[in-house]
């Protein structure tokens, strides 16, 4: 379920999918040599929606789901930077902590150790 979110969240920063390990949470950063593989961009690619949408799309969009997953990613973003301390996360997310916890809950979002 981690990777899961991982993914889905860099997918959202990086919809074009180029993404570097510098852009990656410091716990997934490695100081070591990795070996990387290249594989094709279309192999690599997740389909996400644009979160830098500037117009609508003439297909439309599911706007509660769009925003949902973007909602989603910004929460598991404050709780990773904030080491998993709710109310340090509700302070980035500028909300009170109860709102987060309720967010949480509707979410299925939990803390990770």
């Amino acid at each position: 379920r981690e990777l899961a979110n991982l993914i889905e969240r860099l997918a959202i920063l990086f919809p074009h999918g180029v993404v570097d390990s510098k852009d990656l949470p410091e716990k997934y950063q490695s100081e070591g040599n990795l070996e990387i593989s290249e594989a094709p961009a279309e192999d690599a690619m997740v389909a996400m929606p644009e979160p830098n949408l500037s117009q609508l799309p003439g297909e439309g969009i599911d706007m509660k789901k769009y925003l949902t997953d973007i909602e989603v990613s910004l929460i598991e973003q404050a709780l990773s930077k904030a080491d998993n301390v709710v109310a340090r996360a509700a302070t980035m997310l500028n909300m009170r902590r109860t709102t987060l916890v309720e967010k949480m809950r509707k979410y299925q979002i939990e803390r990770t150790e």
